[in-house]
């Protein structure tokens, strides 16, 4: 792989420019090609913007809130006012916390931990593994799991009667995506906090796949808590929040035991500890923060602020119309949806070939056009098997996924786009899929290690 300056006026269409964004990677049949990163749901590349500002900071880093040194005290105000502006950035209410997590996943976990015995969990089995799975690890909690709705107004409905039928009634939460990681589909957000609420249960956001592609406030969705990760809002180094109601966060205890979220720790005369925990965001920050992590998810706050989210969801909506404009024009494309053609969404959008396995198809992208996508089930199983419940794949083609006895291997591509996506991208990408469903790939591939990939001449 070679890094080439020329390859970045590519991307000067694209209003916030990306890391990756000059870097050339080989073609299978000859020559080289500029890298289309077209799978920003799993991991967006890191704005330039956000790699300045932390590269300018490092020199000054130091430890954070028990420092008495210069180093120490800038670092910890800077880790403080990221927290600031991740606040405004979500429109978070005052009284609500900020509580820094690694990702997504983990900020699920911390409130999962966090729940009141005997709480009653509402979760549609179209979530991601990350907001599906973190319930069932406490014992004294219920988990219901709600069938994949085909509307949203059905989504509404099945969570209200889902709501009614509780027994007991005692705490409640639901957790429901902003926008799907598997057909970018918007979720009733709104209209499901306010259907919560009237039955006397709280509500969660997994925002992962919406913050970076949408205006988010958590005022405004009446969402109890939002979750997502600084990995797919163009901030790399492993961060994410958990912001909301504090009250749950205060009346537990700390997700992990440790220096930062003590406040007194004293011996007992029968030789035990007692131990003062802190009623902050800090009771759950434990240990050295991630100052690097926070600092970058703010900057790219800020970017995205000043960018202007209207003009960069207007953007990204003409470049998926193009997308989708471009697959509706091969009859053998199926995109998966949930909600319709018609239903609105971000950037990512999923679909099957007739007569390809999915992980054929992507590795023929990547390995002849230099298009980087995603295939597989997207760390949402039952809603991917959902969706391609009708749909044959060859259990003997190239990277076909192993499937369980009695089941077909079932997998998708996905496509997904961001504000560093160039339109030459996109292009490239309707080009490559009309070519190979035409002509099929111009290269032999083989299965390694679970994966299709190219084979040696």
């Amino acid at each position: 792989m070679s890094v080439s300056a020329v390859a970045a006026d590519s991307s000067v269409c694209a209003p916030l420019p990306v890391l990756g964004r000059d870097v050339l990677v080989p073609l299978v049949t000859g020559g080289e090609v500029d890298y289309a990163a077209l799978d920003y749901a799993a991991s967006a590349p890191a704005l330039q913007r956000v790699w300045d500002d932390v590269a300018a900071y490092a020199p000054y880093y130091g430890s954070v809130h028990r420092g008495a040194g210069y180093l120490s005290q800038l670092s910890t105000d800077l880790f403080e006012n990221s927290r600031r502006t991740i606040a405004e950035f979500l429109g978070c209410r005052a009284g609500d916390q900020v509580v820094f997590t690694r990702s997504t996943t983990d900020s699920l976990n911390l409130l999962a931990a966090v729940l009141p015995r005997g709480t009653r969990v509402f979760v549609f089995e179209t979530e991601h593994h990350a907001s599906l799975l973190p319930w069932e690890q406490r014992a004294d909690v219920t988990v219901t799991y709600l069938n994949a709705p085909r509307t949203p107004q059905q989504a509404v409905d099945t969570l209200e009667k889902a709501l009614a039928e509780r027994e007991p009634y005692g705490p409640a939460l639901v957790c429901v995506t902003g926008a799907s990681n598997v057909t970018g589909e918007l979720w009733p957000v709104r209209e499901l906090a306010a259907a919560a609420h009237a039955h006397g249960a709280r509500i969660v956001l997994d925002a992962a796949q919406l913050a970076p592609h949408h205006p988010l406030d958590i005022a405004e969705l009446d969402a109890d808590w939002v979750a997502f990760s600084g990995h797919k809002l163009y901030a790399p180094f492993g961060a994410g929040v958990l912001a909301g109601r504090a009250d749950w966060l205060q009346d537990a205890e700390p997700y992990l035991a440790g220096g930062g979220a003590s406040r007194k720790v004293s011996r007992r005369t029968d030789g035990g500890v007692d131990v003062e925990w802190h009623t902050t965001a800090a009771r759950h920050e434990a240990g050295s923060p991630n100052v690097i992590g926070a600092y970058a998810i703010a900057s790219a706050c800020q970017a995205l602020t000043e960018a202007g989210f209207d003009t960069l969801v207007a953007r990204e909506q003409a470049l998926i119309a193009r997308v989708r404009e471009g697959l509706a024009e091969v009859p053998e494309v199926k995109v998966l949806s949930l909600f319709g053609d018609e239903a609105p969404r971000v950037g990512v959008l999923s679909f099957v070939v007739e007569g390809w396995n999915s992980s054929h198809f992507a590795a023929a992208l990547s390995a002849e056009y230099g298009i980087g996508v995603r295939d597989g089930l997207f760390c949402a199983h039952p809603l991917v098997r959902t969706l391609l419940g009708s749909e044959p794949q060859d259990p003997g083609e190239c990277g076909a996924p192993e499937a369980a006895p009695g089941e077909r291997s079932l997998n998708a591509i996905r496509v997904s786009l961001g504000v560093g996506t160039p339109e030459e991208h996109v292009d490239r990408f309707v080009h490559a899929v009309q070519e190979l469903v035409t002509n099929g790939a111009r290269w032999n591939y083989r299965t390694e290690d679970g994966r299709c990939v190219p084979a040696s001449l």
